[in-house]
């Protein structure tokens, strides 16, 4: 049986919102205005792979796919927004593209959250403490592709302009900081 973890209160969660400008053929943020999310510290740092996958679930906004390091080559998706719980290590990640002077780099360690709106280009520059992964979930019915940034990928850019944000806050459920104030 997995054990059920409380993520930490709304009232003491601290969340860092990114806009991060395009980048050449990168949209990042631009194309839906959607900030780049993180959670400081989301689930208690003792919560295993399960039990973080058990409380995506339950607040019924992604479903859990995958656990994986994050690539180290730069890539967006176009066809979902992702979520990205850490659920063992920590590691050093850079979000809208390395030569991108509005890029984000930012360390994150097992029980924060990273919510990554389409377009979005992250990748992994290092592995601090060997051993990184995250949980990846994507809203129920949407499926992940790979862009990278390179030309012909215009069509799958545009197609970014029409996903829908999500319903629910992925760790919370109704309320929450992807859904308020987004």
């Amino acid at each position: 049986m997995v054990p059920k973890i409380t993520p930490t209160p709304l009232s003491s969660l601290r969340v860092s919102k990114h806009q991060i400008p395009a980048w050449h053929d990168i949209p990042n943020t631009s194309i839906q205005h959607k900030p780049l999310l993180i959670y400081h510290s989301a689930f208690p740092a003792t919560a295993s792979a399960s039990a973080v996958e058990a409380a995506l679930s339950a607040a019924g906004a992604v479903v859990p796919q995958w656990r994986y390091t994050m690539y180290s080559t730069t890539h967006f998706h176009s066809t979902t927004h992702e979520v990205l719980a850490i659920s063992q290590g920590k590691a050093r990640l850079c979000f809208g593209g390395e030569g991108n002077e509005g890029r984000i780099e930012a360390v994150v360690s097992k029980g924060d959250v990273v919510v990554v709106p389409a377009g979005v280009g992250h990748r992994l520059v290092e592995d601090v403490e060997g051993g990184f992964e995250m949980v990846g979930s994507y809203p129920r019915g949407c499926h992940w592709d790979m862009c990278y940034g390179k030309g012909g990928e215009e069509r799958q850019v545009e197609g970014i302009k029409g996903l829908r944000w999500l319903e629910r806050d992925p760790v919370y459920g109704g309320a929450g900081p992807a859904v308020d104030d987004v």
